[in-house]
């Protein structure tokens, strides 16, 4: 997705959450924030997101976001249990209506058998308590990893949780 296509996406995002007098906050590790910046490219974003995380260290993950230390361990930063307690705990940190998280191996090194480099952990929690969690593994270098996983948590996030 082209810089001009993530900004068509989060501007249609903004409009619905402002549609819905709602909000979204990120908790973000392999992205770095890109989420968070894509969605404040948008002139008047504070109306809809307040704050975003990136929880880059697990001590991150716990301290801002309350991720268990015992899922961490158990499971590893790159998991569907980890990323559901980022959104779940993202969310209730930043009282929004709508949490997306993302953690992830971008490389180039890092990964391993079961968890290969462009694998990405995604989990999406709402204020009514639904969650969500998707593994995608993407292609390509750093750059791309974490462009492609940006793109599909905004994606994921409009067509899952926001289209009429």
């Amino acid at each position: 997705m082209t810089d001009e296509q993530l900004n068509q996406l989060s501007a249609a995002i903004g409009a619905r959450l402002q549609h819905l007098h709602a909000t979204v906050t990120a908790a973000e590790s392999c992205t770095g924030g890109w989420i968070s910046k894509v969605i404040t490219d948008i002139a008047g974003s504070s109306a809809w997101f307040e704050r975003g995380f990136v929880t880059y260290s697990n001590e991150a993950k716990q301290q801002l976001i309350g991720v268990s230390a015992g899922t961490l361990e158990q499971w590893g930063a790159v998991s569907e249990q980890v990323v559901c307690e980022m959104a779940q705990g993202a969310r209730q940190a930043a009282q929004a209506d709508f949490a997306m998280a993302v953690s992830g191996i971008a490389g180039p090194g890092g990964g391993s058998d079961d968890k290969p480099v462009g694998t990405v952990w995604f989990g999406f929690a709402t204020k009514q308590g639904d969650v969500l969690a998707r593994r995608q593994v993407f292609a390509g270098d750093r750059e791309a990893v974490r462009r492609q996983a940006t793109a599909y948590a905004l994606q994921t996030l409009h067509d899952e949780f926001l289209k009429n």
